[in-house]
């Protein structure tokens, strides 16, 4: 399998998995205590993974401004140091958050406050662009989203931004952001087991880098998840919001673990971890994705890197997993 990918038709060159980096941004909240983040994280093993990450050969990092509220871009900002030119940085923006109290306050979709938030991540970031900024709203109006997309535009003609994106699991919002010249990707949910034909057809056809979010479904498809197994409070899988799947009050949902079970065969082929066989099956189901697996440790660095050695699953697992799944 070819280990690099293109971002869309941008020309800027990624590895073929890149790294996410919601976990190390360690602890914040919503605004009523609901946890948004994965814990508490060691800021030193951060900066050590992120770097372990860079020597096996990943050169792409996605974050957000709220990650965190502000941390995960100053860790991540940290960590790359001097080697800042040799990474593709992806953040995002439209979440409002407190910094001092770590909070979510809200949302802005304005012109301006983009311009403020760009600013801000350059700041904590440490650095002058942008690789590629993606609208974090995932159901923004869309013509407020044209707006946004043409103010990308001039965020590049400005040196700021490299190219822009959209966080959206709508192909139909997607399609709005992809009418513009540096648009690069959709950034959408895909795994295993929550397949997302519409948008892999959608980068098909408009040339669009496929990035994949929960890419392990939120941790159920590394085969450490067992049923009435606790979470941490500070867990967003301890409280799952509305919108987190295979995951109830008290852990994993037992009808998810089934499923993974049932894959296990499939996916630790040719040595693999579950994990590592959960980015093979991306990998084979487009050629434009790239999963955005996150990490906590050196060692779960290197577990996801290592998927990159052994590739893409074969178009005959591929049917064997939507055979076992009755898809």
């Amino acid at each position: 399998m070819e280990t690099k990918r293109t971002l869309g038709r941008t020309g800027i060159g990624v590895s073929a998995l890149g790294f996410g980096c919601w976990a190390i941004g360690g602890e914040w909240q919503a605004a009523d205590g609901q946890p948004l983040g994965w814990g508490k994280v060691d800021d030193e093993e951060s900066v050590r993974a992120v770097r372990r990450a860079l020597d096996l050969g990943v050169i792409f990092f996605d974050t957000a401004d709220t990650y965190g509220a502000g941390h995960s871009e100053r860790v991540l900002g940290r960590a790359l140091g001097k080697r800042r030119a040799d990474v593709v940085v992806a953040t995002k923006w439209g979440n409002v958050f407190d910094e001092d109290t770590r909070t979510l306050t809200g949302a802005d979709d304005t012109p301006e406050y983009a311009r403020r938030a760009l600013t801000a991540s350059l700041r904590r970031l440490d650095t002058d662009h942008i690789d590629l900024y993606q609208l974090h709203l995932s159901d923004a109006d869309p013509a407020r989203a044209a707006e946004l997309r043409d103010l990308c535009e001039e965020f590049v003609r400005e040196g700021l931004i490299r190219a822009y994106a959209w966080s959206t699991d709508d192909p139909a919002r997607a399609a709005v952001f992809a009418r513009g010249e540096h648009c690069a990707a959709v950034q959408h949910m895909a795994n295993v087991l929550q397949d997302a034909p519409e948008m892999f057809a959608l980068c098909e056809e408009l040339g669009l880098a496929s990035i994949n979010r929960s890419p392990l479904a939120m941790g159920l498809l590394t085969g450490g998840r067992r049923s009435g197994q606790a979470l941490e409070a500070g867990d967003i899988r301890s409280r799952p919001p509305e919108w987190l799947q295979g995951f109830e009050d008290g852990g994993a949902d037992p009808r998810w673990l089934a499923r993974v079970d049932a894959l296990k065969d499939v996916l630790t082929s040719g040595g693999r971890t579950l994990g590592q066989g959960a980015l093979a099956w991306l990998w084979a189901r487009s050629p434009h994705a790239v999963p955005i697996p996150g990490f906590r440790s050196v060692a779960q660095a290197e577990q996801n890197a290592g998927a990159l050695e052994r590739g893409a699953l074969t178009s005959e697992q591929l049917a064997e997993v939507d055979r076992i799944l009755e898809r």
